[in-house]
């Protein structure tokens, strides 16, 4: 009687072993069971529905309306930029004399921070000059100096010599060191321009000094800057 019985509960046994596996072979032919599925997506959020990935932004803007520099913040990224005023005698310089002139940076709001760096002078794009060959434009001289933005630009923002960030030939001098300008409009960061005309200026052989007098130049500067 035992025998009998246990043939059926063998082959019932490995139909549902099949099942369990996900097929049932039924007659030689083989049937698959259907199976659930499902997918889960995520996104780069903000927390409020938004993007979550995106760039940060840098940008600088100048000043060149002199101490306190309280108002008249402008950006001016071209060739010849804002015209920075030098002091009265700029257009009446005689051998020994100097002029200044002054202009403060610093980042915008929403900015990340940054660095800048003054590079040499070149001619302003626009401005006509009257110097034939370029004979004043290589006997000046530049210095400038970073200062507080408090400070009045004059021959007195000079006396600290660790604060001259560049002196020599207006044609060939930029800064030696970069400045750092905090972000979000956080610091401002001033410069005091000096312009000379030495007592005795270098100048082409068989060119005099006198030769220098009814001449001008509009040099332009660039400050080189870079996000940190």
């Amino acid at each position: 009687m035992s025998e009998q019985s246990s043939a059926p509960a063998s082959r019932r046994t490995k139909i549902f072993a099949l099942v369990a596996g996900g097929a049932l072979v039924v007659g030689g032919v083989g049937y698959t069971l259907a199976s659930w599925t499902d997918t889960e997506w995520v996104f780069g959020g903000n927390g409020d529905d938004g993007a979550g990935v995106g760039t940060s932004t840098f940008e600088v803007e100048q000043n060149v309306t002199g101490a306190p520099y309280t108002a008249g913040w402008a950006q001016s990224e071209t060739n010849p930029g804002q015209a920075m005023t030098f002091t009265a005698e700029a257009l009446a310089l005689s051998p020994g004399d100097a002029t200044y002139a002054a202009v403060a940076l610093r980042t915008v709001a929403g900015s990340v921070a940054g660095d800048v760096r003054l590079a040499s002078a070149v001619p302003a794009d626009g401005v006509t000059a009257a110097d034939a060959d370029d004979v004043l434009w290589d006997a000046l001289q530049v210095r400038v100096a970073v200062t507080a933005t408090t400070t009045t630009c004059d021959a007195a923002a000079f006396a600290d010599p660790a604060s001259v960030i560049a002196d020599g030939a207006l044609a060939t001098t930029g800064a030696s060191v970069a400045q750092t300008l905090a972000a979000n409009s956080a610091s401002t960061q001033a410069y005091c321009f000096e312009v000379s005309l030495p007592p005795n200026p270098t100048l082409p052989a068989g060119t005099t000094v006198d030769q220098l007098q009814g001449r001008t130049a509009a040099p332009a500067w660039e400050f080189a800057a870079e996000s940190s």
